[in-house]
């Protein structure tokens, strides 16, 4: 059930910052047959529309980027026509990696655009340079060239076919010796009209089908990567997520050592100090020992809550007992800056995902608290296609947020890496901050 609820929040201060983290899916693509009667049909029919809006698509982008090189010297106009073509590659790739996922039921992840974790101008020069350096959008743009040239060609044998069936009922109504196979230039007697005008069908549509077998081959052996890169990319996912693990644990640790040690171990020396002179004064004045002692309970039930405190902050039982959504709430009703907060799960998740996003939402809150100057977070989370847990926490404080390293955010970010999620922090100066977060549900 869907929630809105006040409460409070937080967010986290510093340089102005947009940083993305992620951990490479590992799913490998499915194999599924190309040359079954209804995919060619589809395939052939993607090749038909190709030849005819792929030349057109092509000559845009050679337009944008001759236009752009010829001017980029001209007042920085050119750089406008450049970033459009770069964008313009990335929109083709995305639609192409959509259009073969969709025919050929691949698995292919959608194409995402690229994005530079440094700020300012230069990150957004350096964000065009990752997007153009992109191989896989260069290869989705390839594969797109050869499926229109192949839609080209399949359009030509559409014409032959068309000529085939044509000259295959001439006889019917011709008043003339010969017949015209089509655009070829070739003269066909009557006679033979027949005989030659089912053989250029036959021939064609033969063609044809081959052409649409072809494009899923090549597509398959372009976008889809071999056996040996998935396991690569797989070893290489795994590393990068027990480094995300490790790094968690390490920044935790010390986490757990600086609260221990700032705050609980000195107020319980204190306590031990308090109750040593109240044992001296207890005889020879009974009402300062009480004093004492009464100063000593009060100091013991503040450790008792950082301890409880700091409990929380290494395990929340109510998220393994109720649930992720009656933890946010609990979490939520604790802030001190109001919270909207928004949970709408069908169904639970592996408590290794729901545990990243609760301590990513809670973390988030407590910087808002502390840094933002913020008088409202939002806190939303779904469940998204693909067995995705989604999460975003927005404030509306002054932005400046950034990832140090050992910091909160250093912590819970690495925490969502060794889940093999993706972690996304982008805080510009003035605000807003907003932070997302995706794990899989089966993490």
């Amino acid at each position: 059930m869907p929630r809105a609820r006040a409460a409070q929040a937080q967010a986290y201060r510093g340089p102005m910052s947009s940083t993305a983290l992620t951990a490479p899916a590992t799913a490998a693509p499915s194999r599924s047959p190309i040359a079954s009667p209804g995919r060619v049909s589809l395939s052939a029919l993607h090749l038909v529309t190709l030849g005819i809006v792929g030349p057109v698509v092509f000559t845009i982008l050679i337009t944008l980027l001759s236009v752009g090189l010829s001017l980029v010297l001209v007042v920085g106009i050119g750089l406008i026509f450049l970033l459009a073509f770069v964008y313009s590659l990335f929109a083709i790739g995305w639609l192409e990696t959509a259009r073969i996922d969709g025919l050929y039921e691949l698995g292919l992840p959608a194409r995402r655009a690229r994005r530079s974790a440094k700020t300012g101008f230069g990150g957004f020069l350096h964000t065009i340079w990752l997007q153009f350096i992109d191989a896989g959008m260069w290869r989705a743009v390839a594969n797109a060239a050869i499926a229109t040239v192949l839609g080209l060609i399949v359009l030509g044998f559409l014409g032959l076919l068309t000529s085939g069936v044509v000259l295959a009922f001439a006889p019917l109504f011709a008043d003339v010796e010969t017949v015209p196979l089509g655009n070829t230039g070739v003269e066909v007697g009557v006679a033979w009209a027949v005989p030659t005008g089912i053989i250029a069908a036959i021939f064609s549509l033969a063609a044809i089908v081959g052409l649409a077998i072809l494009q899923g081959v090549i597509a398959r052996s372009i976008l889809v990567p071999s056996r040996e890169a998935q396991l690569v990319e797989a070893a290489r996912t795994s590393n990068v997520q027990r480094a995300g693990a490790v790094r968690a644990a390490e920044v935790e640790r010390t986490r757990i050592e600086r609260d221990l040690h700032d705050g609980v171990q000195p107020r319980l020396v204190s306590v031990g100090m308090t109750l040593g002179l109240a044992q001296q004064k207890v005889d020879d004045d009974p009402a300062a020992a009480k004093a004492l002692i009464a100063e000593a309970h009060t100091s013991t039930k503040a450790a008792i809550t950082e301890l409880r405190q700091l409990a929380r902050g290494i395990h929340a039982s109510v998220l393994d007992d109720r649930g992720l959504d009656a933890a946010l709430s609990a979490l939520a009703s604790r802030s001190h800056i109001p919270v909207v907060l928004d949970v709408r799960l069908t169904a639970r998740c592996s408590k290794t995902a729901e545990a990243a996003a609760y301590f990513v939402i809670a973390e988030s809150l407590t910087n808002a608290a502390k840094h933002s100057r913020a008088s409202e977070v939002r806190v939303l989370v779904r469940e998204r296609e693909g067995g995705m847990l989604w999460a975003r926490v927005e404030d509306n404080g002054i932005g400046g947020a950034h990832v140090t390293p050992g910091g909160g955010i250093d912590g819970i970010s690495q925490r969502v890496i060794g889940a093999g999620g993706s972690f996304r922090l982008d805080s510009p100066a003035g605000g807003p901050t907003t932070v997302e977060v995706s794990v899989p549900c089966a993490s």
